[in-house]
């Protein structure tokens, strides 16, 4: 699936991710999330770069739904605290 530079900025923020935290869990520089946000439409970037930066997202409960189109593109899977720590849907 394409990710659009509006998916990755509505997945950050959906978390409460600033731009240097994304950089730090996809293991790219602060610069090129920058970069890439700044842009509109699906972004131009090396397949690695994004691919790194969606996992980090879905690493954090962000899922990429359905066509990427403005403002119904991404969603929080909804997560609760468990005692042995798993993920769980509310």
């Amino acid at each position: 699936m394409l990710v659009w530079a509006r998916q990755i900025k509505a997945g950050r923020s959906l978390i409460g991710w600033e731009q240097f935290q994304l950089a730090l869990k996809a293991g790219v520089g602060i610069a090129t999330i920058r970069r890439l946000e700044r842009m509109s439409g699906p972004i131009n970037a090396h397949f690695e770069t994004i691919a790194k930066i969606r996992r980090a997202l879905e690493s954090a409960g962000v899922e990429f739904i359905g066509e990427p189109k403005p403002g119904v593109c991404v969603r929080l899977d909804c997560v609760r605290s468990t005692t042995d720590g798993e993920r769980g849907n509310q």
